[in-house]
C-alpha cells in the first residue's frame, strides 16, 4: 500500500506535482494521455487545472463537477508513487 496523496498541483504544461504523506513528491506528465479519448476533455489547460483534485485517494479530475467518485478520471496511486521523486518546483 502506497502512502496517501495529500496534495496535487497542476501546471499549464499538463503536468501535476503530487505530494505524498511520507514527503515524497513526484511529477506526473499527462501529455501522453491526451490523445486518448478518455482524456480528451483535459486538453484545455484551464479545465485541466480547474478540475484537478484528489478523489478515490488518488490524482483525479472531477469531470462531473459534483465530486462524484464514479464520474471522474483518475490515475492508479501505485503508478504515481513508483515515479522518480523530484524536488519541489513550486515556490
Amino acid at each position: 500500500m502506497c502512502p496517501k496523496i495529500v496534495q496535487v498541483v497542476p501546471t499549464e504544461e499538463h503536468m501535476v506535482y503530487i505530494y505524498f504523506e511520507d514527503g515524497k513528491i513526484v511529477c506526473y506528465d499527462v501529455t501522453p494521455l491526451l490523445d486518448k479519448e478518455a482524456f480528451a476533455v483535459l486538453r484545455e489547460v484551464e479545465y485541466f487545472i480547474k478540475t484537478c483534485t484528489i478523489m478515490n485517494d488518488t490524482l483525479a479530475w472531477d469531470v462531473s463537477g459534483n465530486r462524484d467518485n464514479t464520474a471522474c478520471i483518475d490515475i492508479d496511486p501505485d503508478t504515481l508513487y513508483e515515479l522518480e521523486a523530484v524536488k519541489e518546483k513550486i515556490a
